[in-house]
């Protein structure tokens, strides 16, 4: 009983676009003394700051004692230039991906073929909102809210599908999605207002930022990864991609608990097809 009130207030949270203070005052104002203890004690050990984004591989990292300066400035030389994958997924699963480019201030990255589960269109004014709506369902969904009963381990990241209104002061349309793990993915349980993707292999451009998701900021992000891209050879493809599939201008990845807060990791994706990338 108790674990499960100490999931629904991480997994509200989790949707949220929290501010420390407003984190404090609405969980430790949690009637339970033990789950307002347990919520204190996570807060505190989260309050340190957490290990940065990694620029470098880890076997480097190990081995770096054992190899030459100059061959370990090589390396550290080499592989900054790419972008990181998120630490969370060194903890949980994520989808895999291979990177085909970089760009100043984007990634192009090719995802194998990957399984989601999906909202339905949510009708909101705002991401964070809307965000949060889908994500109580998904949390749901995997804590056994489903066809078999069934628990589902958690993956990153979740991802926001967001097909932008004409005005605003107009409802937008968001689909939240989780990414099914792939010894689910043969036969994956449904669950009632939700509905499986199937991706095929899918290319993303892709523009990471740090930080708390927010409303603000979202269309800002979004502009600067769509301006880094012109001029580049992707430029058409993206374009391609956005006329084949009109419902979805971009989608936003977070892959972070929301006690942490630093060394916070979002993605802004904008995605096209392999048909697509053939015209480069």
């Amino acid at each position: 009983m108790l674990l499960q009130e100490t999931h629904r207030i991480s997994a509200y949270v989790e949707a949220s676009e929290p501010q420390p203070n407003t984190i404090l005052s609405q969980v430790l104002n949690h009637s339970h003394p033990f789950i307002k203890t347990h919520i204190s004690f996570a807060l505190y050990c989260t309050a340190a700051p957490l290990v940065p984004t990694i620029k470098h591989s880890s076997m480097a990292s190990k081995r770096a004692p054992c190899i030459s300066s100059l061959l370990l400035c090589f390396l550290v030389a080499s592989t900054c230039a790419l972008k990181s994958v998120p630490p969370t997924c060194e903890r949980i699963e994520c989808p895999s991906y291979d990177v085909v480019d970089q760009g100043n201030g984007f990634e192009i990255r090719r995802y194998n073929s990957t399984e989601w589960m999906s909202t339905a269109p949510i009708e909101d004014i705002s991401f964070v909102e809307a965000t949060r709506t889908g994500f109580l369902q998904l949390f749901d969904y995997i804590q056994g809210k489903n066809a078999n009963n069934e628990t589902i381990e958690m993956t990153g990241p979740v991802i926001t599908q967001v097909s932008p209104s004409d005005g605003p002061f107009c409802a937008s349309s968001f689909v939240v999605s989780f990414y099914v793990p792939k010894k689910n993915q043969v036969d994956p349980p449904l669950a009632d207002g939700l509905h499986l993707q199937k991706w095929g292999p899918t290319y993303a451009a892709v523009r990471q930022f740090s930080g708390f998701v927010s409303d603000d900021s979202l269309g800002e992000e979004a502009y600067a990864l769509y301006s880094s891209l012109q001029g580049s050879n992707w430029a058409s493809a993206v374009d391609q991609g956005r006329k084949a599939d009109p419902t979805s201008a971009y989608t936003v990845a977070q892959y972070n608990s929301p006690f942490e807060f630093t060394g916070r990791v979002n993605e802004i994706w904008m995605l096209f097809s392999q048909a697509s990338s053939n015209t480069i």
